[in-house]
């Protein structure tokens, strides 16, 4: 039995057509579901086929009895689904005129998009911002998942305290302070989805407290700005000098709030001095002010032991921010947020209103791998893995680029080059290197003020931070990430680049 089109309607396949029969075999399957989800399938088949399109609107379909009798059915079956459909609106009908398909429905064929940032496999990918995911350490990770399932108690699966699991917040206290000298009260330890999340948090309970504006480093990450538009508040562009923040805009912005990364900036790879980190605790004390620092990457340092965390300095002046993003996997959405006494509670109420605390399980399970060790012995993977990276790349460059120069400490994901004058002008090399598959981002990509800068400047290839500011002419420089690709594969992206120019 096939469907028939009626006064009206677009074509649907006149009886016997191909176009008709292929619609009922589109119920086959669910004819032949199990006894009890026969019902269900059919529903759902029939109602697929509408909003396929399959079905077309104007479409008369079987009386019951014929269709019960083609799929081998019972005529309830199909009443019962034909009565459902058209309470809903995909079918009509009428006494004595047969059901036909309605014209209600304008749904496309459903299509799910991955809107998740990826590179060609022929592009050769220096854009910083990204671990290597081959790392993540999978056996690990499936039995400490195997081991929360078997002891959490079921209690525990309800909702949570919006901070954070007491056994996690107890175990990243230990962590942040054993490893990044942080002053960690359990009490004011926050699990969140990642620093982006931990921002908005801050961002929007100071907004409600009347802060409108953040001081952020220029250069500095280009998300800052969406982050902060999102909770009201504008940002002002900050300039670095060798040391870090300049404090003499700082003080002169009006700022209270301020945004840094001292361990490692980023993306000029400068560690904060001494003296900067004092004066920049010193300006915080002196306007009332709050320092949120983001410890993105502080845990990788190659030359020598990490310096610790401003928080540990003054933790009623410096809200403290990471996340396991570089580490293990940003798909992970797992990070922490420490803040000042002063402002927990309402940080803490923000929280709660905004999404009810983080996933139990997903908590529970970084609880037992932070506790059990398996935290550290990745960390020491990655710095192994990183370290090895970050010296190929520096070998690379200093063989296919000539009296080009490394500047930034020996730490973290990224790298910046600083090439001779004759690779440029810089927008002349971005485009030869991207004819070649290889993706780069320069370093004025990075500019919040429009000075495109930062202290970059240096010595020859392999050479630590120096003190000659930003690099003048046209020379080029780059941001190179490199934890995400193999040591052959950052030797062939600097010879194909130096090959493009």
């Amino acid at each position: 039995m096939t469907p028939s089109t009626g006064p009206g309607g677009p074509p649907g396949g006149p009886p016997g057509s191909a176009a008709g029969s292929a619609a009922w075999e589109l119920l086959l399957p669910a004819a032949s579901a199990p006894a009890r989800a026969r019902g269900r399938a059919l529903q759902g088949a029939l109602r697929d086929a509408v909003r396929s399109g399959r079905l077309a609107p104007g479409t008369r379909l079987p009386s019951s009895r014929d269709l019960a009798a083609d799929l081998k059915v019972s005529r309830g079956l199909v009443t019962e689904a034909y009565e459902q459909l058209t309470a809903e609106g995909y079918l009509r009908s009428g006494r004595g005129a047969g059901t036909w398909v309605g014209d209600a429905v304008r749904a496309a064929r459903p299509r799910a998009r991955d809107l998740a940032p990826r590179s060609p496999a022929d592009r050769v990918d220096f854009v910083p911002g990204t671990p290597d995911l081959s790392l993540f350490p999978r056996s690990a990770w499936a039995a400490a998942q195997r081991g929360v399932l078997t002891e959490l108690p079921h209690e525990s699966l309800g909702y949570p305290d919006p901070r954070g699991l007491p056994r996690l917040r107890t175990a990243l206290a230990e962590l942040l302070a054993r490893r990044r000298g942080v002053v960690a009260d359990p009490e004011r330890i926050m699990v969140v989805s990642g620093v982006a999340q931990a921002t908005s948090l801050l961002a929007s309970v100071l907004h409600a407290r009347g802060t409108r504006t953040a001081g952020v480093e220029d250069p500095g990450s280009p998300q800052h700005h969406a982050l902060y538009a999102s909770a009201g508040l504008g940002t002002v562009p900050l300039p670095l000098d060798d040391e870090g923040l300049a404090t003499g805009p700082l003080y002169a912005s009006g700022v209270r709030l301020v945004v840094t990364t001292p361990a490692h900036q980023f993306p000029t790879g400068i560690a904060y001095s001494a003296r900067r980190r004092a004066e920049l605790l010193d300006w915080a004390r002196s306007v009332d002010g709050l320092v949120l620092e983001d410890d993105y990457d502080g845990d990788f340092r190659y030359d020598r032991a990490p310096v610790g965390a401003l928080q540990g300095l003054d933790p009623e002046r410096v809200a403290y921010t990471g996340s396991v993003s570089k580490s293990l996997a940003p798909g992970l959405r797992l990070g922490w947020l420490l803040v000042p006494d002063w402002l927990a509670d309402a940080v803490v109420e923000r929280k709660r209103t905004t999404d009810l605390g983080h996933p139990t399980l997903d908590q529970a399970l970084f609880a037992r791998f932070v506790e059990r060790g398996d935290y550290d012995r990745q960390l020491r993977v990655c710095q192994r893995a990183y370290r090895e990276r970050r010296d190929t790349l520096v070998a690379a460059l200093a063989e296919h680029f000539p009296d080009s120069r490394v500047t930034g400490i020996a730490a973290g994901l990224h790298a910046i080059a600083t090439l001779p004058e004759r690779y440029g002008p810089e927008e002349g090399f971005l485009a030869r290197v991207a004819e070649a598959a290889v993706a780069v981002r320069p370093l004025t990509a990075y500019a919040h003020g429009g000075a495109g800068g930062g202290p970059v400047g240096g010595g020859r290839v392999g050479d630590g931070p120096v003190g000659d500011g930003p690099v003048a002419g046209k020379e080029v420089r780059l941001v190179l990430g490199y934890a995400h690709l193999t040591p052959g594969r950052i030797r062939a992206g600097v010879a194909r680049m130096a090959r493009a120019v």
